[in-house]
């Protein structure tokens, strides 16, 4: 049996407890719209919406290149790839990584806050015989030695709250909980991203040329010339894409992603008209392509940053409230992880390239598909890791379990929808982007595997949100490297047996691997999921 202390509960010592029933508790209310159900929806939503908007954003401006002729949409395509491919790794990891400090920092100081309101109701002048305060930092590491108790008074204050306190002393009133707070998870995401953006700015603008001939495009190529200036223009909006992304990482460790919607929704509207005006206005062409995308990415950072500064103080006490060294170490984790996904998906690619122009054409309209359906699912991701990364911090193991259930069910539920809706979409609306009768047949092939697999691909989108959630940074890297060789493997051989369709089984392998570690993880009770070995919570 579990024992109870202070609000939480000691995993079991019966190792042989499976939890595998841990996904289907609760399953019949899935769909009831409960306090539970409301919250995931109102993060998941507007984080849905959010990361949708950029890809339609993307399409428009691909439009406007696109009249400016084809070479110069050829070129602007290879300098994308590059400028996207640079930042995926160093953003993936920030954005996760502070999501979840932040949701456990705001969780803590909360805690302290209404803690320290109860001793000011009991008796203010007790406050005057507390211990030293604590740093953030010494709290996360009670949390992360497993101490059922992590609040004694004023332990969780932060150090700089010294006015805070005397006032408590001072006087009975109440501490107001929810105003303007001090989250070092969200400094340190700051800073880190505008040195990262810095570091990326310089590498593409003195790499470019060296980058688009590794990408294909030789010295004599037509594309060089606009690809070199677009890619070179579009290096100094990097430091605004890696801020803007750091903090709408902040954002959703508050559990607010409306804001980061409507931040994109001004900038990819900006960013339209900025088009418009650029490239046929001033007849900049794919310079004025570029400048717009750069302008409007500052204007998302300062619009975020404007809100951020209301809520957050982000300049820190001192360099040692920084909390670079826990950064850096689990974003060596995601680092990781980041180019494990990349080079399988990149693999896949490259192969299908070998096919011919014919099967590449066709696998890239139903890759795009197959993980632009994916939007939906890395909302709920967002979701459950904001309510996770609270929960235990809290310790309320009873709501980590909840909504870890909760959001993996709506996965499944939204993969079931979806495989119905892009099956359909891609089977009589493929010719959409192609009228080739050869492309099309193709398709037509790969249609089973992109629909069929957005069941498990939409667990296994949710299940890296729980992970994160529970800060499991280090089992997501090490699974995701062992399901990498796997399915590189696999690869490897479908390829040579099978061709195209081979791809296609190696990918919805890939894919069922990565769900399968996050069911093992959780259905097996380990890691920060042991407590669901308890009896109470099975």
């Amino acid at each position: 049996m579990a024992e109870a202390n202070n609000g939480a509960l000691r995993p079991a010592k019966n190792k042989w407890n499976i939890p595998l029933s841990v996904f289907f508790k609760d399953a019949r209310l899935v769909f009831k719209m409960d306090s539970l159900g409301l919250e995931i929806l109102r993060i998941a939503i507007p984080a849905a919406l959010a990361l949708a908007a950029d890809p339609v954003a993307s399409l428009i401006d691909t439009v406007f290149i696109g009249h400016i002729g084809a070479v110069e949409l050829a070129a602007v395509g290879v300098s994308i790839a590059i400028f996207n491919q640079a930042s995926k790794i160093t953003i993936y990891p920030l954005v996760s990584i502070t999501t979840s400090f932040v949701a456990q920092e705001e969780t803590i100081e909360k805690m302290s806050a209404q803690e320290l309101n109860q001793v000011a109701e009991a008796s203010p002048h007790q406050l005057g015989d507390s211990v030293e305060m604590m740093s953030q930092d010494d709290v996360l590491g009670k949390l992360e030695e497993g101490s059922t108790t992590i609040i004694n008074k004023d332990d969780c204050l932060p150090k700089q709250d010294q006015k805070t306190k005397e006032l408590a002393i001072s006087s009975p009133e109440k501490v107001e909980v929810g105003g303007k707070r001090h989250i070092p998870s969200a400094s340190t995401a700051l800073f880190l991203g505008l040195f990262l953006g810095l570091c990326q700015t310089i590498f593409l603008f003195f790499g470019a040329k060296m980058l688009l001939q590794i990408m294909g495009v030789k010295h004599d190529s037509p594309m060089l010339k606009p690809a070199l200036r677009y890619l070179t223009l579009r290096s100094f909006g990097a430091p605004a894409v890696l801020l803007s992304l750091a903090m709408q990482g902040v954002f959703r460790g508050f559990k607010d992603t409306t804001t980061p919607l409507y931040a994109t929704v001004a900038a990819d509207g900006a960013n339209i008209v900025l088009d418009a005006v650029l490239i046929f206005g001033c007849h900049l062409g794919v310079s004025g392509a570029a400048i717009a995308h750069v302008l409007s990415q500052y204007l998302m950072s300062f619009i975020l940053l404007w809100r951020l500064t209301r809520e957050v103080y982000l300049l820190p006490p001192s360099l040692k409230e920084l909390q670079l060294g826990r950064f850096l170490k689990n974003g060596l984790y995601l680092f990781t992880r980041v180019i494990a996904v990349t080079f399988c998906v990149t693999l896949a690619a490259s192969m299908a390239a070998r096919l011919g122009a014919t099967p590449m054409a066709a696998f890239q309209i139903c890759l795009q598909v197959w993980l632009a359906s994916s939007l939906m699912a890395d909302g709920l991701a967002v979701a459950g890791q904001a309510i996770l990364a609270s929960a235990f911090a809290e310790k309320n193991y009873e709501k980590a379990t909840a909504a870890a259930s909760r959001v993996l069910q709506m996965g499944f539920v939204l993969g079931l929808g979806l495989a119905v809706v892009v099956g359909l979409g891609l089977q009589f609306g493929a010719g959409i982007f192609s009228n080739n009768v050869n492309v099309l047949g193709l398709i037509s092939v790969g249609v089973p595997f992109v629909a069929g697999t957005q069941p498990i691909n939409s667990l296994s989108f949710v299940f890296d949100g729980v992970n994160f959630g529970a800060s499991d940074f280090a089992y997501s890297a090490y699974s995701m490297v062992l399901v990498a060789i796997a399915s590189v493997t696999s690869l490897f051989l479908l390829y040579k047996s099978y061709g195209f369709i081979g791809i296609w089984i190696a990918l919805t392998i890939y894919m069922a691997l990565r769900t399968l570690a996050g069911i093992w993880r959780m259905g097996t009770g380990t890691g920060p999921w042991r407590f669901l070995r308890s009896p109470s919570l099975s």
